[in-house]
This record gives C-alpha cells, structure tokens and sequence, in this order.
C-alpha cells in the first residue's frame, strides 16, 4: 500500500476491521473453536485487542463493552444462544495449538 497516507491507511484498516466483526457477527456458526483452531484468534481475541488498544490510549473500556462491540450483544446472551460444546477433538487441537504457541492470545 505504498503511496497511502497513514491516515487513509488508518481508515482502511478501521473499514477492515468493521467488516470483520459485522462478518462474524453474521455468522454465528463459525464458532470460537473454529476460528482458534484454523486461525489461532476467535472472537474474544478481537474483543480483547480492541481493549488493549483503548488501554494504550487510556480510554476506560471494560471486557464487557469490548466484547459485547464485538458480538453485537451481550457476550453472555451471545453464549446462551449461539456457543456450542466443544468437541473433544477440537479442545484437543486447541491444547495442541496453545502448546506450540500457535494460538494469539
């Protein structure tokens, strides 16, 4: 993206990362454990980069406003109507992925 201005290119990531989560959003049935498994982040690591980055610039946003950004609602409520078990095969390649440092968490 040579010859963008840093401030274009801020926008351009911001769009990014809009359609991101309205993406995801939009399909509740891309769970978690899919999204760890196949890309090593999920949700709740969006949530927590988007506190991380208000923390860095001194902006009060709880875990709780992060996430609900992220879920489009109440992270409990998104649970109760949308987080399946994970399977014993996918915790497996979830620890696998934890052990090797794959995971970005």
């Amino acid at each position: 993206m040579n010859g963008i201005d840093p401030q274009t290119q801020t926008e351009l990531e911001a769009a990014v990362f809009r359609r991101l989560v309205a993406h995801l959003r939009a399909r509740p049935d891309a769970q978690n454990i899919h999204l760890m498994n196949l890309a090593g982040f999920c949700r709740n690591c969006l949530s927590n980069w988007l506190k991380d980055a208000a923390d860095e610039r001194g902006l009060a946003v709880s875990k709780d406003a992060s996430r609900e950004h992220v879920y489009g609602m109440p992270y409990e409520e998104w649970k109760r109507l949308h987080q399946q078990e994970a399977t014993p095969d996918q915790q497996a390649a979830f620890a696998k992925g934890q052990a090797t440092g794959q995971a970005s968490r």
